[in-house]
């Protein structure tokens, strides 16, 4: 898959999970409440990779911590 493919993709709660290396149950938290950048179709959690790095770039991970 070329990179611009890659930036593009759409990923699951579960390819987020592993992604991030985080709980699937966590993922399902932070997307209710809007503190990870997610969409719904068709009533499930979807997420924009490259939305998704840039979140992670801008250090959203840094002030979640300090939320918890």
């Amino acid at each position: 898959m070329e990179e611009k493919e890659r930036e593009k993709e759409i990923m699951t709660v579960k390819q987020i999970d592993e992604y991030l290396q985080m709980d699937e149950h966590t993922i399902y938290k932070l997307s209710r409440s809007w503190k990870i950048p997610a969409f719904k179709i068709a009533g499930q959690w979807r997420y924009k990779k490259e939305v998704i790095d840039k979140w992670i770039k801008d250090g959203s991970l840094e002030n979640l911590n300090k939320e918890e």
